[in-house]
């Protein structure tokens, strides 16, 4: 006979996907008392956040996509909804109780909510998987800045496209939209500062034919659909030039499609009660079948499927005889890391530092004492420095950091000249008490979206460090040959954050691999060496193997 399951470990409901979806459901279903989990591997708030003006939600006039889904989280967690940064891996929907297995072990609950979003959508042309990272691009947030003084073409007629434009014209000398409809397919308000830019040429009933080069872009081939009319840019003499892909998203769903109907393109197929074809399974948001996606219809869809989950989670409770309790009310209490993403609630509850910090935010200087009350051994930040400004800026830095906590230390080895510093000047070193190297290191300043990644090292080399499945630590630990892992990014990328703390987490587990991050701005030789133009890059022993793109563990671990 199964063992009854723990109602203080089980939950009513875990949510897959920490986007606009998933945080409304958690509003929904928090509020109504049940005990709710979220479950997200990327960042709370999903694309959105990467729009900087949001002005077609109703009752707010004007904001960002990061600035409304962080009131969303809040809303979301002063209901008492649970947060958890993790990956889910598998499910059991069989029977009342189901389970979703993650990187951060295994939750059960009565019912599940899929918002798992979508995912950059790859055309499949010439030279488009041959060039990704070399030339073609997928965020312009990320990447934007690595085409500076060079043309740029966006390929794409929606909303992203018309919007990301704009943006790219700060850097580039000229932005090509090539679209295959008539005019854009989004909103007309959407496009007009794309069409009133005189940066920006609009090439309707366009398609790519084939983008060619050598290690960088140098040919790009498109054709009039209507004329056939054949198009040949060619890059200046010694250049490349930079080709965007924005051409909408794909539904996340290839981790349960043997699980629930899927339509033809991938999308969960619901009923009006936004169940899935799986008892106890639910959907809302970007992954479902629809016809527009917007913040306003994601909202709207997961306030829906919220409502009727109650009825399940109610019938199941009264069936079971279980009711999961939910932990005290604390808004900061999320527990699947010791940190999540600057700016945000701290993981765990702890009484917060009201020292006075220069440097760091209010929010920041909690999320840090939350670590630091969990670090078990003190550590040292090592510093090499130049000359340069951005080595003054890492000294204050680190001490600022150093002077939250009497487990941190700074030592310095020495400040070089510009003209004797190496490629690899400045560098902060994570180490041991005693001054020993753990291999992780950060090349220039670990702030935007690379605090929390250098803090969870921190974490990690101190003690006791994230939570990783058995099987997962065992082949970490399994590496035998020495792997030197470089990851360059940019500090507004928001897909480097998981790439940077995968790498940290493989190094401070085995002394046979090294993590060193570079935040590329500063380390334009180590760029041009490798031909980067998007991050993240990650280069495995100086150069044996080139990848781009957010890696998990277990995909760093297949890599190296």
């Amino acid at each position: 006979m199964s063992q009854k399951p723990n109602p203080n470990t089980m939950y009513d409901a875990v949510i897959v996907g920490g986007g606009v979806a998933g945080l409304t459901a958690a509003i929904y279903l928090a509020r109504a008392r049940y005990r709710v989990l979220v479950i997200e591997k990327d960042e709370f708030g999903g694309q959105i956040n990467i729009t900087e003006e949001v002005v077609n939600y109703p009752g707010i006039a004007r904001t960002s996509g990061r600035a409304l889904t962080k009131t969303m989280r809040e809303q979301a967690e002063a209901f008492g909804a649970e947060l958890k940064l993790a990956e889910a891996t598998s499910f059991n929907v069989e029977g009342d109780i189901k389970t979703v297995h993650t990187t951060a072990g295994d939750f059960s609950c009565f019912g599940i909510l899929l918002a798992l979003g979508s995912k950059p959508r790859e055309l499949g042309f010439n030279g488009e998987s041959q060039f990704k990272g070399h030339g073609v691009a997928y965020c312009a947030t990320c990447d934007g800045e690595f085409f500076t003084g060079k043309d740029v073409f966006v390929i794409g007629g929606g909303f992203a496209a018309a919007e990301e434009s704009v943006f790219l014209t700060k850097y580039a000398k000229h932005v090509h939209i090539l679209m295959i409809t008539d005019d854009f397919t989004c909103a007309e308000a959407s496009t007009e500062a794309a069409r009133t830019n005189d940066k920006i040429t609009i090439h309707t009933n366009t398609e790519v034919v084939e983008l060619t080069g050598d290690s960088m872009p140098r040919t790009l081939i498109y054709r009039n659909m209507k004329t056939d009319e054949l198009t040949c840019y060619q890059a200046p003499e010694g250049d490349t030039f930079g080709v965007f892909v924005l051409a909408g998203y794909t539904p996340a769903t290839g981790l349960i499609k043997d699980i629930v109907e899927l339509d033809s393109r991938g999308n969960i197929i619901t009923n009006k009660q936004c169940q899935t074809s799986a008892p106890g399974v639910f959907a809302a948001g970007d992954v479902c079948v629809k016809d527009l996606r917007q913040v306003a219809t994601a909202v709207g869809e997961a306030a829906s499927a919220a409502t009727q989950m109650e009825h399940h989670l109610a019938a199941m409770q009264n069936k079971t005889g279980i009711v999961p309790q939910r932990p005290e009310q604390n808004p900061s209490q999320s527990q699947a890391l010791p940190i999540e993403k600057p700016g945000e609630a701290a993981s765990f509850t702890t009484t917060a530092n009201t020292a006075n910090s220069e440097l760091f935010s209010a929010d920041m200087v909690a999320q840090l004492n939350a670590v630091f009350a969990r670090m078990e051994k003190p550590i040292v930040l090592k510093l090499d420095l130049d000359d340069r400004p951005i080595s003054t800026e890492l000294d204050a830095y680190c001490s600022e950091l150093a002077s939250l906590s009497d487990k941190i230390s700074v030592m310095r080895t020495g400040t070089q000249s510009t003209a004797d510093a190496t490629a690899n000047t400045p560098c902060v070193h994570i180490c041991t008490a005693d001054g020993t190297e753990s291999g992780l290191a950060f090349h220039g300043v670990p702030g935007g979206h690379e605090f929390t990644p250098f803090i969870l090292g921190i974490y990690n080399v101190s003690g006791p460090g994230q939570p990783l499945p058995d099987t997962t630590r065992l082949a970490i630990k399994a590496l035998t040959v020495p792997t030197t892992i470089q990851v360059l990014t940019s500090l507004t990328c928001t897909m480097c954050p998981d790439t940077v703390s995968a790498a940290q987490r493989i190094a401070s587990l085995n002394p046979n691999v090294t993590a060193h991050i570079y935040d590329a701005g500063h380390f334009p030789k180590l760029k041009d060496r490798y031909n980067v133009m998007s991050v993240p890059c990650i280069i495995i022993n100086n150069g044996e193997k080139v990848e781009f793109g957010r890696k998990t563990i277990d995909e760093m671990l297949a890599l190296i």
